[in-house]
């Protein structure tokens, strides 16, 4: 290979592409494999400039390279880094790959290139970006999947949290119903027992006084348990979701007023219940609702008020707002109870020998939450509570 035949040889059949040109870029010598690389007969390349096999769009970029390339001549690949196209005979591009090596002759400077066909290996790169795109979507869609999963793990965890966390709060609402219960229930049924048995004893001794005095105690017995029934059946209601919010046309200043004027037979001795209303009469409520709440906080003022004082009622209906408000002057609600007082079957030290069940203002507020409302209270101890409902309409 030594010799100038064995030179030609390697010239002539190598596969790779091999060309020479001059330093004004005219193609002076270029084997078979080159030409036939370029889709050009034997020899027709001959003579013609290197721009010939560049694409059009880049060929004032070559020349430009090429030119700055004669400056500082050295071995190298060309377009290192970059992806380059050269330019078949009937117009078709395709990657290569070429590496440059300048000499000198007497003749004056050369460059021989040696042009490889990459198609083959672009085809099989793209491939594998499509393959790498393709698997990064499986794998995002997978890490997608697997996150959407671990979501529903979450959730089904809250879910379960909830479930095993509502389970405990009505275990334990039953056993405190069960102790409230026998508490609340056995003291009005012994009331009745007792005052029965007189009323039937001193009917024999005719003595009306003491049978009315009696008789009034069974009544208020029989109200009493009456009222722990409705409280655990709005319990039940409201847990159930069997209560819903149905406002209606009502005129609210009548329909208030007949609610005090029926509450007034409840009143302790000496107590008076006052109702004002300002405003518009009418509002859009729900009267049932609205009834209940009332009757609650009514009651409790009664209950929670000594003989002789005054309850207030105040209703005020403005534009899309309605505003009622139970006023007592009884014996308050201390300080450090204030913050428990809407919770089921809590009771403030201070009532705790007032017949009640603990559910009344925990209703109300789950009510109130109904007919997208709110509920607030001033009290302090021994100088009344003020509750507030603001109702939207």
């Amino acid at each position: 290979m030594e010799s100038k035949e064995g030179l030609e040889a390697l010239f002539i059949y190598a596969t790779e592409g091999i060309l020479v040109a001059d330093e004004t870029g005219a193609i002076i010598r270029i084997n078979p494999s080159a030409e036939k690389l370029f889709g050009y007969e034997s020899g027709e390349l001959l003579g013609q400039k290197i721009e010939t096999l560049v694409p059009r769009r880049l060929a004032q970029n070559h020349i430009a390279s090429r030119d700055k390339y004669n400056v500082h001549p050295h071995p190298r690949s060309m377009g290192a880094g970059m992806d380059l196209h050269a330019l078949k005979k009937d117009g078709t591009e395709f990657p290569v790959e070429i590496s440059l090596s300048p000499y000198v002759n007497e003749k004056g400077r050369r460059v021989i290139a040696f042009i490889i066909d990459i198609s083959v290996r672009k085809q099989a790169e793209e491939k594998l970006k499509n393959y790498s795109t393709e698997l990064e979507r499986q794998v995002k869609n997978r890490t997608l999947i697997l996150e959407e999963a671990i979501a529903e793990l979450e959730k089904t965890k809250r879910d379960l949290h909830y479930a095993l966390e509502k389970e405990r709060e009505l275990n334990e609402l039953k056993s405190r119903f069960v102790s409230m219960a026998s508490h609340e229930f056995r003291t009005p049924l012994t009331t009745m027992m007792s005052s029965l048995s007189l009323v039937t004893k001193y009917g024999e001794l005719n003595d009306i006084e003491n049978q009315q005095k009696h008789a009034g105690k069974i009544k208020t017995s029989i109200h009493n348990l009456t009222e722990i029934l409705n409280d655990f059946l709005s319990v039940s209601k409201l847990e159930e979701g069997k209560v819903d919010n149905n406002p209606e046309n009502t005129n609210l200043k009548i329909f208030i007023g007949d609610i005090v004027t029926e509450m007034q037979v409840m009143l302790q001795k000496g107590q008076t219940l006052l109702y004002n209303h300002t405003g518009s009469d009418n509002a859009s409520i729900d009267n049932k609702l609205l009834k209940n709440i009332l009757f609650n906080l009514i009651s409790n003022a009664i209950k929670f008020s000594p003989q002789d004082k005054a309850i207030e009622v105040n209703t005020h209906v403005q534009n899309s707002t309605v505003k009622v408000a139970v006023k007592d002057n009884g014996i308050g609600i201390p300080k450090e109870d204030q913050k428990h007082l809407f919770e089921r079957f809590f009771r403030g030290h201070n009532a705790t020998n007032i017949q009640g069940t603990g559910l009344g203002l925990n209703i109300v507020t789950k009510y109130v939450e109904l007919m997208n409302g709110s509920i607030h209270f001033e009290s302090a101890e021994n100088q009344g509570t003020t509750f507030t409902i603001i109702i939207p309409q």
